[in-house]
C-alpha cells in the first residue's frame, strides 16, 4: 500500500476537495491510501492556520516514515513563512518521500532541491481537482506515485530540470531557499498577472540564472487587461530577457495553472 500524507503550507483546502480525491481513490487506486491532515481545513485569516500550525503539520509529515508522500493541498501563499524552520526540523524519514506541488508549493520545492531531501515534484495539487479537468489532474498525480510515467512533461530530456511560478522563482532568487540551477533545464509559467509584472520579474530572474542549460515557457494565463497593451506578449518578453543573459530560449513547456498541468520530477529524468 502507497501511503500519500497531504497537509496544507499555504491556504486551506475544503471537505469536499478530499472527498472528490477519496472517491477517486476508492474507485481507481486501490492500492493508494490517502491521509489528509487536519490543519489542512484550518482557516487564519488568508492561510491554514497559524505559521506554528502549518509547521507543525509539515514536519509530522515528513518524519512519519509511514508515509511515501506528501503532497501539498493547494497553493496561494503562505510556504515561505515556514519553509526555512521546517526543512531543519526534517528527519532521515523525509529523504525517502515523493514531494508533490507546485505554485506556492515552489519555495518548499526548492529548498528539498537545494538540501537534497526527498525527491520533489512539480504537480498538481488536491485543490486542483474542484478546477475544470481536474480529476484527470487527480489521475495524473496518483497515477505517477503509483510508478506510471504518463503523465510528464513531454519535453523532458537528458538535462535536470525544474518547473516553478514565475513569480515564486524570482522571490526565491537570493534567499537560502533558492538551489543551484546551473546546467539545468528551467520550466516557467504563471497567472493572473499583467505583462508588464511579468516582464519585471523576468527583468530579475534572468539576472540570476547564469549557466543554465536553458528556459521553457508555460502557460501564462488569465492575464489581466491593463489601461494600455503593453506591446509585446509573453513568450516574447521571456526571449528578451533570455536574450540579454545569454539564456537559451528552448520554446515551450506543457505545465500552467490549469489541470493540464504536466508533471516534472526535479532533477533528471527517471
Amino acid at each position: 500500500m502507497i501511503r500519500i500524507a497531504v497537509c496544507a503550507p499555504s491556504t486551506p483546502i475544503l471537505p469536499e476537495d478530499e472527498a472528490r480525491a477519496q472517491a477517486l481513490i476508492a474507485e481507481e487506486f486501490p492500492g493508494i491510501e490517502l491521509v489528509v491532515h487536519p490543519q489542512s481545513f484550518l482557516t487564519d485569516g488568508h492561510f491554514a492556520g497559524d505559521d506554528a500550525q502549518r509547521l507543525s503539520a509539515l514536519v509530522e509529515c515528513a518524519n512519519d516514515p509511514s508515509f511515501d508522500a506528501v503532497w501539498f493541498a493547494r497553493g496561494g501563499y503562505g510556504a515561505c513563512r515556514i519553509a526555512e524552520d521546517a526543512l531543519c526540523q526534517f528527519d532521515k524519514a523525509a529523504d525517502d518521500k515523493l514531494w508533490l506541488g507546485y505554485s506556492d508549493a515552489g519555495y518548499l520545492l526548492a529548498g528539498l532541491y537545494r538540501q537534497r531531501i526527498g525527491r520533489p515534484v512539480h504537480a498538481p495539487m488536491l485543490a486542483c481537482g474542484r478546477r475544470e479537468g481536474g480529476l484527470d489532474a487527480l489521475r495524473r498525480v496518483l497515477r505517477f506515485v503509483a510508478g506510471e510515467r504518463t503523465g510528464l512533461e513531454p519535453s523532458l530530456e537528458t538535462h535536470p530540470t525544474v518547473a516553478f511560478n514565475l513569480m515564486t522563482l524570482a522571490m526565491l532568487a537570493g534567499t537560502s531557499l533558492m538551489p543551484g540551477l546551473a546546467g539545468h533545464v528551467v520550466m516557467l509559467e504563471e497567472v493572473s498577472e499583467h505583462l508588464y509584472a511579468v516582464d519585471r520579474l523576468f527583468f530579475h530572474l534572468t539576472a540570476h540564472l547564469g549557466g543554465v542549460a536553458g528556459l521553457r515557457l508555460g502557460r501564462i494565463s488569465d492575464v489581466p487587461e491593463n489601461d494600455r497593451a503593453f506591446g509585446a506578449d509573453a513568450e516574447q518578453i521571456a526571449r528578451h530577457w533570455c536574450e540579454r543573459h545569454a539564456i537559451a530560449f528552448l520554446g515551450q513547456a506543457d505545465i500552467g495553472h490549469d489541470a493540464a498541468n504536466k508533471i516534472v520530477p526535479f532533477g533528471r529524468p527517471r
